[in-house]
């Protein structure tokens, strides 16, 4: 059944002019939103940024009709409302600046989400940041972090699909309504996601995706984890505007650094210049996070097994890592493998983050 405080959360989400920031200040002063309604023009005036207009607004609300239509479409579809006042709510997401008033949900929130981390980076990914993101999202999910991303194509696709192979619980934030799943072609991977975690949104079930929708899709994510990993992205990706929101919100910052000729890193390595964690393997992040420590599973040994790493090496890995039992200098490697230069650098710099080879004195040694 659906509360009378997400109705009038519902119907405060409808005023003109009323924002994030607003309603969130009309909450510290008031604490719920029936007492909001009920308060007099002269009290909603006085709250900084609201005014005699805006109160006046709030006093005169008749679009109940519509408020109850809403209810029952998302009764019908199965749609979970969580207002900002339910105990519910994310509680990470409740600290920031400009938490939305309502969220709509498919699948189901739990406590273990607050140990939450956010993955993001391109949509147009390398085969390298592919399989870092596969690497770092398994083993983070294996640790009981659920991993918040947004949906999109290329390397959020990659850390829910990962997270869910790991049999981890994942978020997806959408930059439409829960009911208008986007990209299209991510519609399988949505259900799944809803039966191992959930899709979250700010927007209207219906509301179909919009330019403007997805930077305030970003300060969910981000909002959401107590930390954001940007495992590949250019200058100009959307991945930076998400990590710009972290450190809005007071929230750690990770980046993996890439190949400094490729576009595809651009944006990973400035941010690992602006003061970015660099991270090289999971410990990095956990470092980190001590006091999340408690809400996660006991870290196994299995992380730091090799043997464990080594299985999870595709052909052309396995090959380049097999032949490293002695020093050799990149040119050996080239010629040993057959494979190109580019290739080779690839895979090393893959090996290296994932902890199985390190450099000695210019040299590429397995790790003891």
């Amino acid at each position: 059944m659906i509360s009378e405080e997400i109705r009038y959360c519902l119907a405060l989400n409808e005023i003109k002019d009323i924002g994030p920031v607003l309603l969130k200040r009309l909450f510290s002063r008031f604490g719920l939103a029936k007492q909001i309604f009920n308060a007099t023009i002269d009290e909603l005036a006085y709250v900084e940024g609201i005014g005699i207009e805006k109160a006046k607004r709030i006093k005169n609300f008749d679009k109940w009709n519509a408020i109850e239509k809403l209810i029952k479409l998302c009764e019908n579809r199965d749609i979970a409302i969580y207002s900002f006042s339910d105990e519910k709510y994310p509680k990470l997401l409740r600290e920031i600046y400009d938490p939305p008033v309502v969220l709509f949900c498919r699948g189901e929130l739990i406590s273990e989400n607050d140990a939450a981390l956010s993955i993001v980076g391109s949509r147009r990914l390398s085969e390298y940041g592919r399989r870092i993101t596969e690497r770092l999202a398994y083993d983070l999910a294996c640790l009981g972090i659920t991993i918040v991303s947004g949906l999109a194509r290329g390397i959020d696709s990659v850390a829910h699909n990962s997270t869910l192979s790991a049999g981890g619980r994942t978020i997806a934030i959408l930059g439409s309504g829960v009911s208008c799943i986007y990209p299209p072609e991510n519609k399988m991977l949505a259900e799944k996601i809803i039966k191992n975690g959930a899709i979250i949104s700010e927007f209207y079930p219906d509301e179909g995706p919009r330019k403007e929708n997805f930077p305030r899709r970003n300060r969910i994510i981000s909002g959401l984890s107590f930390g954001t990993l940007v495992t590949e992205a250019t200058i100009n990706s959307g991945a930076l505007i998400t990590a710009s929101f972290a450190l809005e919100q007071g929230r750690e910052v990770f980046a993996v650094p890439g190949n400094i000729t490729s576009k595809n890193s651009e944006g990973t390595n400035y941010l690992i210049q602006k003061g970015a964690k660099l991270v090289t393997k999971v410990e990095d992040i956990l470092e980190e996070i001590e006091q999340f420590i408690p809400l996660l599973k006991k870290i196994t040994t299995e992380l730091s097994n090799e043997t464990t790493k080594t299985d999870r090496l595709d052909n052309d890995e396995k090959i380049v890592f097999n032949i490293l039992n002695e020093p050799l200098y990149l040119d050996e490697i080239i010629l040993k493998t057959g494979m190109n230069t580019a290739k080779v650098l690839e895979i090393l710099l893959s090996l290296e983050i994932d902890g199985l080879i390190n450099k000695i004195e210019g040299k590429y040694v397995r790790r003891i």
